[in-house]
């Protein structure tokens, strides 16, 4: 038996440890992270999405073929041209989750705890 393991019992959980872990390596980069961001309210084409994340259509190309072998990211294709969503609502939230969690290590009342129109109200 493993030391690592002796005495415990793995949870339900447990073969997806690994997975989860590449999926936060999968997101560990700006750019993917923006592109997330972006695709948040619908589909776009890569050069929508390059002109949105401020990089060349070129290298946001890589970065959703990343995303699509990951499986983060899908696509449609209308003639010639490719447009990519988000596979599912995992990716959104926890980019949104993280970017909220980011806003607390800013040391004054988080962006999403103020209610609308309150900026200094909690939600």
């Amino acid at each position: 038996m493993n030391a690592d393991t002796e005495g415990s019992e793995a949870g339900p959980d447990e073969p997806f440890v690994e997975l989860a872990v590449e999926v936060f390596a999968m997101l560990a980069d700006a750019t993917r992270v923006r592109i997330i961001l972006a695709l948040r309210d619908g589909e776009l084409a890569v050069n929508r999405l390059a002109e949105i994340v401020d990089k060349s259509p070129a290298a946001v190309s890589q970065h959703l073929a990343k995303l699509r072998l990951g499986r983060i990211v899908a696509t449609r294709h209308e003639g010639t041209r490719v447009f990519y969503r988000l596979e599912n609502e995992h990716a959104r939230q926890l980019v949104t989750d993280a970017i909220e969690q980011a806003e607390h290590s800013l040391g004054t009342v988080p962006r999403h705890h103020r209610a609308e129109g309150d900026a200094g109200g909690t939600r």
